[in-house]
């Protein structure tokens, strides 16, 4: 397992003006996420949790601060750069699963690694692969309105891993699932636990909390051991 973090936030800060006020939603705030490690990021309503994923996402620019991904710093990349890095290194997972509608699961799931360089053949023998992983390898050519909630979900995951990440970042990704159908998915993602990938997941769920090795409460803009 390499030991370089697989994502760090170093003194993060991110404000925003109010007209004549500037409210400040994260205040100097440092994480440190191993590779391999699965980490939760809990907190109320309006703490800050998505701001802080589109930070480390690097969509998202911070007021004062960085944000490195396996050692590389976002700060100095240019957009381009940046846009490339999320593409190799990240890896996300929306309540929504964003899934393009014209695309099977198996071409949803190839589209980075076709994005990133790979050619037709190697992306999707990849995505067949953690389709197989994931439990789907009766849904290659389902397109996403043939397929259940939790199955989309699953689909999303697969095409976050396609590039084998450095960090997969989660926000809520079981918020839109009956529990029957979100432990269906957890279920799954257990299948992931020998990869050094590490994964970041924002979430309201105790079930997706009691799963992590380490949990975290974003409080008054900082994040404190729970």
């Amino acid at each position: 397992m390499s030991e370089t973090p697989a994502l760090e936030a170093l003194q993060l800060c991110k404000r925003y003006s109010d007209g004549q006020r500037s409210i400040e939603v994260l205040s100097a705030l440092d994480l440190t996420v191993a590779a391999g490690e699965w980490l939760a990021i809990l907190g109320a309503s309006g703490a800050g949790k998505s701001t802080l994923l589109n930070l480390l996402g690097g969509l998202d620019a911070p007021s004062s601060g960085d944000v490195r991904v396996a050692g590389s710093s976002l700060s100095v990349m240019s957009e381009r750069a940046r846009s490339d890095w999320r593409n190799q290194r990240l890896g996300f997972v929306f309540q929504m699963h964003h899934l393009l509608p014209e695309f099977s699961a198996l071409e949803n799931v190839a589209l980075p690694a076709r994005i990133g360089g790979a050619s037709k053949v190697q992306a999707q023998g990849r995505a067949r692969e953690l389709l197989d992983q994931l439990g789907l390898q009766d849904r290659y050519t389902h397109r996403p309105a043939a397929l259940s909630g939790g199955e989309r979900q699953r689909v999303a995951i697969a095409r976050a891993l396609i590039n084998e990440p450095a960090c997969v970042l989660m926000d809520e990704p079981t918020g839109n699932l009956d529990p029957a159908t979100a432990e269906h998915v957890l279920s799954a993602m257990s299948a992931l636990r020998e990869r050094d990938t590490a994964f970041v997941v924002v979430t309201h769920d105790p079930l997706i909390a009691a799963r992590m090795d380490r949990r975290l409460e974003l409080i008054a803009g900082r994040l404190q051991t729970q």
